[in-house]
C-alpha cells in the first residue's frame, strides 16, 4: 500500500515549473503519493509555524528555523542565487528614498513576516515600520500611497517599474557584497520524521522533474501559466530563468554555507531563534 504524503508550494513559476512532473507523475516516489496543494509562501510559512504544515513542503528561512527540530532542508529545490534578491521600491516621486538609511521610520509594506525578504531587512536595516501583506498586494499598496515603500518577491521583480515605482535597494546586492554568498530565498523542506529512504527517493524524484523540464519546458509551461499570478509570457521566462538554476538541482556546499550564515546572521540579531541547523 503507498504512503501518502502531502506537498505544498506556491503557484510562483519557479515553483510549477520544477514540481510539474513529480505533481502529475511522470516522475515518482517509489511506495508513495504526493497529494499537492498551492498556496502563497506565507501561509505555507505560517502552516509550518503553527505545527500544520505539510510533509514536504516549500519555506522561507525563518519559518524553516522556528520549526528546526521538525523540518530539515532537501538537497533539491531551493530557490537560491546571485541576482534574485528582493527589492525594496518606492514611488518615482519620493526621491529622498535612495538607500536604507532614508527608511529610517518609514511604513514599508512587506510580504509577510516569516519571509526570508524581510529577515534580509532586518538583518541590514531594521528601523521601519513593517506592514505585513500579501506579496501581489505590495505593488499595489505603494503605488496608492499607502506605505511609504515595499518590499518586493517573486515576479513583482520584473514588473514594478510598469507601476510608476523605483528602486531604493537591492537587497539581493548588498548580501553578497556582504557575505560574498549566494542569497538563499526560500528551499524545500520534509518532516524529519520522514524515513532517510523516503527522504531520498524524494530528492531523486524532484531532480528527475526539474531536469526533465529544463529538457522540455514547452510541455510544463501552460501549467506554469495557469497558476501563475502574473501571466505574461515573458515574465513566466523571467522569473523561472532567475529562480530555477544549478542550486535547485542541487544545493551543494557553497548553498549549504550561505544558508548556515543566513540562520547565524538571523540569530545574531535576534530574529531567528537558536537551536540546530536545518540539515538531516
Amino acid at each position: 500500500m503507498n504512503q501518502a504524503l502531502t506537498l505544498g508550494i506556491s503557484p510562483c513559476p519557479n515553483d510549477t515549473f520544477m514540481f510539474h512532473d513529480l505533481v502529475h507523475g511522470h516522475t515518482d516516489v517509489p511506495g508513495a503519493f504526493l497529494n499537492c496543494e498551492m498556496l502563497d509562501i506565507e501561509a505555507l510559512n505560517e502552516l509550518v509555524v503553527a505545527q500544520e504544515g505539510f510533509d514536504l513542503t516549500k519555506l522561507s528561512i525563518p519559518a524553516l528555523a522556528e520549526r528546526v527540530d521538525d523540518y530539515a532542508i532537501l538537497s533539491v529545490g531551493a530557490a537560491l542565487g546571485r541576482g534574485c534578491g528582493p527589492l525594496v521600491v518606492r514611488r518615482q516621486e519620493t526621491k529622498h528614498m535612495q538607500g536604507l538609511r532614508d527608511l529610517q521610520g518609514a511604513t514599508v509594506a512587506i510580504p509577510g513576516v516569516n519571509t526570508t525578504a524581510y529577515l534580509v531587512l532586518r538583518i541590514f536595516f531594521q528601523a521601519v515600520a513593517p506592514v505585513p501583506m500579501r506579496f501581489d498586494e505590495v505593488i499595489p499598496a505603494v503605488a496608492a500611497g499607502k506605505v511609504d515603500a515595499g518590499l518586493i518577491i517573486h515576479e513583482s521583480r520584473f514588473t514594478y517599474r510598469d507601476h510608476g515605482l523605483a528602486e531604493v535597494a537591492d537587497l539581493g546586492t548588498i548580501w553578497e557584497k556582504s557575505t560574498g554568498l549566494p542569497l538563499p530565498l526560500g528551499v524545500i523542506a520534509a518532516k524529519r520524521s520522514l524515513s532517510d529512504e523516503v527522504v531520498a527517493d524524494l530528492e531523486s524524484a524532484l531532480r528527475q522533474s526539474i531536469q526533465n523540464a529544463f529538457a522540455e519546458p514547452e510541455r510544463v509551461l501552460p501549467w506554469v501559466r495557469e497558476h501563475a499570478q502574473e501571466i505574461d509570457d515573458e515574465v513566466c521566462r523571467q522569473h523561472i530563468e532567475l529562480y530555477v538554476n544549478d542550486f535547485s538541482l542541487d544545493i551543494g556546499i557553497e548553498g549549504r554555507t550561505a544558508i548556515t550564515e543566513l540562520f547565524e546572521r538571523g540569530r545574531a540579531i535576534g530574529t531567528l531563534p537558536l537551536g540546530r541547523l536545518p540539515w538531516r
